[in-house]
């Protein structure tokens, strides 16, 4: 499912009217009857509606909704905000179906006093006020109109995107619908995977208004969600005859005295996910440590000097031990100075996929040139402050900006890039973004990542396309976090072992 922002969106559009010939009032009439189907689902027969009009298209949308919802004998008042001459086009032709139809219009514009007082009595109000056509700040008679919508306990349906956000959720803005829900037309939109604009909308569902796929291909076919679908479709199925050699021979370079749960977790999880043999290299003083927590796992004990790898420690060294498949580096590294050298030789030396993360990436920034000469597979799975580090800017302008950063830096560099954080973005080195909308704030602890870290390295081992892999241990990831809130915890209890734990019985979903 393609993601698109408010300006591909138009051009879809267009492309679908003027290319392939939908009239505009057929894709309005399939956009008004897809959103009243999905606002059946919530509202009650005896319930009062108010229907909110704007002058665009999203206009245009609420006509067809409140006439569906009327002929099904539900009482609704429809609150044209413009003047009527202002609305025009598809959204002037369901206007006058409406009224032709035998139904009646409010207007807010001739009496804004008997709108404030009943707004307020409106148990269902659906916003169709703006859409994606708006930009800059809220102007009057909307600002007001959105602040009292607001102060209402109504449940407040909005049409494609809460009025007064930016359709691509990198802009400031000051006023919006804090919607109940949110029925977003065809294509979910960026802005729905960007705070804060995200807490705006609510349950977010998507309704398919008719759009053939060949228009938005055209337009649009950089950024897509990833879905169920998706993940059971691509996942790759363990033959009877197989072996533990079938399932790759993983790396995981990392831990410290001060964080040896780290590589504990990271080595757990890729067993959990499937890997065949994980082999785990720690400095020799936590040795005694990990390995009394990973049974399954072989271990490279390291020279330490203070707790971390020494200066010694050297990619040729731990390769001349077994031949790995993918090496994941970085879960507890610690920062120490002598820690760089191994960092910098995995990126110029190992010719196999390599998964760079949390301490890794504090090293790596000043290698980033290194990157560029890679012919194998890199994986970077920076948070936003890792990728503020990386980049030189501040995590707020990563957060508003963060799928344009993240294809940007991916591109440039090379590298598969996984920008954890809700909605986690995987970004290829050509550009192309899966966006992720699993997880909850049950990840939201230490550990989280180093458990994605093991569940990459293993799928990347046994899946054929390096992509999809990524993805599907991304989506995976947070659907354990999902499972274990709806099943047996609360969000704050949940540890990064419950994860690692939980892996196995999804997993059994889709294999």
């Amino acid at each position: 499912m393609h993601v698109v922002t408010g300006e591909e969106m138009s051009r879809i559009d267009r492309f679908t009217i003027e290319e392939i010939g939908l009239k505009d009032e057929l894709l309005m009439e399939n956009a008004g009857q897809a959103v009243a189907r999905e606002v059946l689902t919530s509202i009650d027969q005896n319930d009062r509606i108010a229907v909110l009009i704007g002058v665009g298209n999203n206009g245009g949308d609420g006509f067809v909704i409140a006439r569906v919802l009327k002929n099904k004998g539900y009482h609704v008042d429809v609150w044209v905000i413009p003047e009527k001459e202002r609305i025009r086009g598809a959204a002037k032709y369901h206007m006058n179906v409406y009224q032709r139809t035998g139904y009646e219009l409010k207007s807010y514009l001739l009496d804004k006093q008997s709108f404030g007082d009943q707004l307020p009595n409106y148990i269902v109000i659906i916003d169709s006020l703006l859409g994606t056509g708006m930009s800059g700040p809220l102007r009057t008679p909307y600002k007001e109109i959105v602040q009292q919508v607001n102060q209402t306990n109504a449940l407040t349906i909005s049409v494609d995107l809460p009025s007064g956000l930016p359709a691509d959720g990198n802009m400031m803005f000051t006023e919006a619908i804090k919607a109940t829900k949110t029925v977003t037309l065809q294509c979910p939109k960026v802005g729905a995977f960007t705070y804060p604009s995200e807490n705006y909308y609510g349950e977010l569902s998507i309704v398919d208004i008719g759009i053939p796929e060949i228009a938005i291909e055209t337009v649009s076919n950089s950024r897509k969600l990833w879905l169920t679908k998706d993940v059971k479709s691509t996942f790759p199925k363990r033959e009877s005859n197989s072996h533990k050699g079938t399932y790759g021979r993983g790396l995981i370079i990392g831990g410290a005295l001060t964080m040896t749960g780290a590589p504990v977790l990271s080595a757990k999880a890729c067993h959990r996910s499937g890997a065949g043999l994980v082999t785990v290299a720690v400095p020799d003083v936590i040795h005694h440590i990990v390995a009394s927590q990973v049974t399954e796992a072989t271990f490279l004990p390291c020279s330490s000097e203070d707790g971390e790898f020494a200066k010694t420690v050297s990619l040729e060294g731990l390769l001349q031990k077994q031949r790995f498949t993918s090496i994941a580096i970085g879960p507890g590294y610690g920062r120490n100075e002598e820690g760089k050298k191994l960092i910098v030789e995995a990126v110029e030396q190992y010719p196999n996929p390599l998964i760079i993360d949390a301490d890794g990436l504090y090293h790596l920034k000043g290698s980033l040139e290194s990157l560029k000469k890679r012919q194998a597979v890199t994986v970077l799975t920076p948070h936003s402050g890792e990728m503020a580090n990386l980049t030189g800017r501040t995590v707020q302008e990563i957060e508003q900006h963060r799928f344009s950063v993240a294809k940007d830096f991916a591109v440039e560099h090379g590298v598969y890039l996984v920008l954890k954080g809700p909605f986690t973005i995987l970004t290829t080195p050509k550009g192309d973004q899966f966006v992720n909308a699993t997880g909850n704030p049950a990840l939201a602890k230490g550990g989280s990542g180093d458990v994605l870290t093991g569940m990459i390295l293993a799928f990347i081992m046994q899946h054929s396309h390096i992509q999809e892999a990524i993805s599907n241990a991304i989506f995976l990831h947070g659907k354990v976090a999902d499972t274990l809130i709806e099943s047996q915890f609360s969000a704050c209890g949940v540890i990064a072992s419950d994860i690692v734990n939980a892996i196995p019985h999804v997993l059994k979903e889709f294999i």
